[in-house]
């Protein structure tokens, strides 16, 4: 089967990625972290991880439960580097989950017709109803980060984003819908292995974008603009959470809990959900570019 892109991800690894990512990636063994900096050398043990996984997946029946009684709304926004994750944490998240009452939403490049409204107006019909929870695999925050790195919107429609995200979400939470923002951030040698792995499995190949290509060499562009964008966005009544995404495991594990941590639901087992690791998940402090 033919690669994707005609392998242009093993043409950049060959010929332009960094010679200290390409040695690192080299000399990794299957579950080795490749970030220096991670607080772990090693992926999770399995059969540790599905231990605590099983523990959690009741708990968020317990959650969906409440949700449903209480008439509560939850939106959660997932947003992060390429191959940090995202689509694998929505899936714990929802696996069990009834898709009545959880869904998840990722929406294409705006019509011709959403490019001529207000920015945060084709979002607002997804968002949740009474006993609803929506997932938002990647959101609003497309303006702060991808289309500026790749120009595709004007610095003022940017700088009019940072003006009025801030409020927008504050309304959102006025009204009483929870909202959780969740930003994976995975290192720069775990991020190109894994494209490099989506590119090799013929399953894995409808992960992959154009963007994703140009993206690789546009690294430190990507980290300016998430710095900027979590100096301009994070705020008591709204923040972030940052996951340290460079271990699978540990990343679906903390953003349940994450999230299971910042709400009071019926029959919440608290020994069962344990708590978040903050070596892994924090606030905007422990992002490492």
């Amino acid at each position: 089967m033919e690669q994707p892109f005609d392998g242009a991800i093993s043409a950049f690894y060959r010929e332009a990625a960094p010679a200290a990512l390409r040695a690192s990636i080299e000399a990794a063994g299957k579950d080795s972290i490749l970030d220096p900096d991670f607080p772990y050398r090693e992926e999770m043990k399995r059969k540790d991880y599905e231990r605590e996984m099983a523990a959690l997946q009741i708990e968020l029946a317990k959650f969906q439960h409440w949700v449903q009684q209480a008439g509560a709304r939850v939106a959660m926004v997932f947003e992060g580097r390429d191959a940090a994750g995202k689509g694998g944490a929505i899936k714990r998240f929802t696996e069990n989950l009834n898709p009545r009452v959880a869904r998840v939403v990722a929406l294409p490049k705006p019509t011709e017709r959403e490019r001529g409204q207000w920015y945060f107006q084709r979002y607002i019909s997804h968002l949740p109803g009474a006993g609803e929870i929506v997932f938002f695999d990647r959101s609003w925050y497309n303006r702060g980060v991808v289309e500026h790195v790749f120009g595709f919107c004007t610095p003022a429609e940017r700088e009019l984003f940072f003006r009025q995200v801030t409020g927008f979400e504050e309304m959102l939470a006025e009204d009483g819908i929870r909202l959780f923002k969740l930003w994976l951030n995975v290192g720069r040698a775990e991020q190109l292995r894994r494209f490099l792995a989506r590119e090799a499995d013929p399953l894995k190949h409808w992960k992959l974008s154009r963007i994703d290509i140009e993206g690789l060499a546009k690294w430190d562009a990507y980290t300016n603009a998430i710095a900027e964008t979590f100096a301009r966005s994070h705020r008591a009544e709204t923040p972030w959470t940052v996951i340290r995404a460079d271990c699978k495991h540990r990343t679906r594990l903390n953003a349940i809990r994450s999230v299971l941590a910042g709400n009071d639901y019926a029959h919440k087992d608290a020994v069962a959900l344990g708590l978040p690791d903050p070596r892994v998940c924090g606030g905007p402090e422990i992002w490492n570019a």
